[in-house]
């Protein structure tokens, strides 16, 4: 019995010990070009508790600072999944997750926008947007990381001629542009160049 009760008592810290919820940012949806995102997974639990679902397809269509265009081209690929990627993060300093939301095109999975969500006094409310296609970001540690590629006109999807990567940082109520690497692929050697401005 004292076997038994010794074996039933691991299983148990065992079991307490994997529903245990990790701390950092919590990414949904696929990941960047490779999938169309379905329902929205359960969160695992925010540092301070503050983790809010939202349904980024209904805020995106309601949000009067999206374009026009945006919405248009905001469609089902299959069934009910729509090209969003979503990701819960602390970007601006509030008590509650901030939303990244990534959207993507149906065919070639290009980003065709990417959006920042804060909520005030209970309502999410867009504090960063950029539209200007193909751009896709991510959410590093509290910094906001925005990659664009620049595609010449006989380049091919998979090869841009650059990229830049642009970190944001909230400062004063707003995001602010914190660093910018730039990355030229020589169309020559094969070698990429890089450049950074701090």
């Amino acid at each position: 019995m004292i076997a038994v009760g010794a074996v039933l008592a691991a299983l148990a810290l065992f079991v307490a010990g994997c529903g245990t919820g990790g701390t950092g940012a919590r990414d949904e949806g696929p990941a960047h070009a490779s999938a169309v995102a379905g329902a929205v997974a359960s969160p695992s639990p925010s540092p301070s508790g503050g983790y809010r679902r939202v349904d980024a397809v209904s805020l995106i269509k309601e949000d009067p600072k999206v374009s026009a265009t945006v919405k248009r081209e905001l469609k089902p690929c299959d069934a009910n999944a729509y090209p969003v990627e979503v990701t819960y993060g602390y970007l601006t300093g509030g008590s509650v997750n901030d939303v990244l939301v990534n959207v993507s095109s149906c065919g070639d999975w290009v980003g065709i926008a990417t959006y920042v969500y804060r909520d005030v006094d209970g309502t999410y409310k867009n504090v960063f947007k950029a539209e200007e296609s193909p751009v896709y970001a991510e959410i590093d540690g509290t910094d906001l990381t925005v990659t664009k590629q620049v595609y010449e006109t006989d380049d091919p999807v998979s090869n841009p001629s650059r990229e830049t990567v642009i970190t944001y940082r909230w400062k004063a109520g707003r995001f602010t542009e914190h660093a910018k690497h730039e990355t030229d692929y020589s169309k020559t050697s094969g070698t990429a160049a890089s450049a950074q401005d701090n």
